[in-house]
């Protein structure tokens, strides 16, 4: 296997103008993303041949080649291995500077601080759906057992599986923004753990009544910020520059000592007295809108969400969406927006599998099929990218399928105990209700089942592959 990915970096490097023509390379879930010096000496038709890969653009800077998980990590060792120039996300976003719209470089930010932390989030929430699935009087009357037989010291270890990473979410935040921002990342941990400090008064606490805020000067209120997330994002980044400053002013024989120590005191102070206070603010309004579009009435949020989500991925900055989803979950528990672009996932690939069953070229069934198999497993990009966008129609028939999910998911309020795992992995998400667990299969087979019988119906046929293909 490692020769034939070796072969592939091979074909791969020579297809986009050799090593000589590379900047960096790294590369995220599905998507090896390479810098270029000259994307003219690109061989699109060529990178595109080569045996694994989905589909290939050119976007914000980056020739990105869609291999699918797990298969980019191999063969991105390979290139690397075969000389390529390694690069952080960080300096690769600064290669891309002058390439991409403003707002384009701030949402792939937004990526790039909060994909690594997912994760444990995803962790977190297949725990909380476990606690719930087992804790329901239905599954463990098949057990003979109520709720009340449940030892309290096993939900108190539940609760630091459930618990533990919102709780100390600043400190990821803040650890993964310096690391993005070229700080130290160890000074961002500490400094996100000193926004959660046990001496400060609990954000859960303070927001339940159960405990008031520290007052100073009279009017400015001091608490933790457990299950933030724009203050320790907004103190990072600002910690990381402050860092760099401080280092090319310190001298060298006092860096070790005065670095961390000035970072430290100076932002501990500014975000407990000004960054806190104002991005609390800030951060509630964001979530404010997040809900007046989820409390859209008659299904139109999922009819919104569930249909324009894919189209966002196409820009490769949907990891802003991250934002909400972790605000979603820390103030409430439940995660309404995961269930309406599970649609959106779920019926690109309803539209990719009807391609690779209706088509009569091997080739393409040979990249449909998998690519919809992805795309139930949660990543799209294949399908997107290698099938549907390809032919267009298919894509705009998944668009259809994922607003009449997402109609569904909405009507019905489904909501998901986690985040960032959709479709046959997401599942895991909502069983800790059985109700909720029947109401995700209707909307995922509602969403796939639409967008197949469109697309089967009106989206692809042969005829459409000769004339795009030729």
């Amino acid at each position: 296997m490692s020769d034939e990915n070796r072969q592939i970096a091979k074909e791969i490097i020579e297809a986009i103008g050799g090593q000589d023509n590379i900047s960096s390379v790294a590369h995220c879930a599905t998507r090896l993303r390479i810098m270029l010096k000259d994307k003219e000496k690109i061989d699109q038709e060529k990178v595109e041949s080569v045996d694994k890969v989905k589909g290939a653009f050119y976007n914000s800077g980056q020739f990105q080649i869609i291999f699918g998980t797990g298969t980019v990590n191999r063969i991105y060792e390979q290139v690397i291995d075969l000389g390529a120039p390694e690069s952080s996300t960080s300096e690769q976003k600064n290669e891309a500077k002058q390439q991409g719209t403003k707002i384009q470089r701030m949402l792939r930010t937004f990526g790039d601080i909060f994909v690594p932390i997912i994760p444990v989030l995803v962790a977190t929430g297949l725990f909380m759906g476990l606690r719930g699935l087992i804790t329901q009087p239905e599954v463990l009357g098949l057990f003979g057992m109520t709720p009340e037989d449940i030892p309290a010291n096993f939900l108190l270890f539940t609760e630091v599986l459930t618990d533990t990473a919102f709780a100390f979410l600043p400190a990821l935040i803040a650890w993964s923004t310096f690391r993005v921002f070229g700080g130290s990342p160890v000074i961002g941990i500490v400094l996100g753990l000193m926004l959660v400090n046990p001496v400060l008064p609990n954000a859960y606490a303070v927001g339940s009544g159960d405990a008031d805020p520290l007052m100073f000067l009279g009017f400015i209120p001091v608490v933790g910020y457990q299950g933030s997330v724009l203050p320790a994002f907004i103190a990072g980044i600002v910690g990381a520059k402050l860092e760099k400053w401080l280092r090319q002013r310190v001298p060298e024989a006092l860096d070790l000592i005065l670095t961390p120590f000035l970072t430290l005191l100076i932002m501990i102070t500014a975000a407990l007295f000004v960054i806190g206070p104002i991005f609390s603010l800030v951060e509630s309004g964001i979530m404010a809108g997040t809900l007046v579009v989820l409390e859209l009435p008659l299904g139109l949020s999922g009819l919104i969400v569930g249909g324009l989500h894919q189209v966002i991925v196409i820009t490769g900055v949907h990891h802003i969406f991250n934002l909400f989803e972790i605000q979603l979950l820390n103030q409430y528990d439940l995660n309404p927006f995961n269930a309406l672009i599970t649609a959106g996932i779920a019926a690109q690939g309803g539209a990719a599998l009807a391609v690779g069953l209706k088509t009569k070229s091997k080739k393409l069934k040979a990249l449909a099929l998998p690519s919809s198999f992805s795309a139930f497993l949660g990543i799209t990009e294949p399908a997107i990218f290698g099938v549907n966008l390809r032919y267009i129609k298919p894509f705009i028939m998944g668009l259809i399928g994922g607003a009449a999910g997402g109609f569904f998911a909405a009507l019905f309020n489904l909501q998901a105990s986690g985040m960032a795992i959709t479709v046959i992995p997401g599942s895991l998400l909502y069983i800790y209700e059985l109700p909720s667990l029947l109401l995700y299969v209707i909307t995922n087979v509602i969403a796939l089942g639409v967008a197949f019988i469109l697309t089967w119906m009106f989206g692809f046929n042969d005829k459409i592959k000769e004339s795009i293909d030729g």
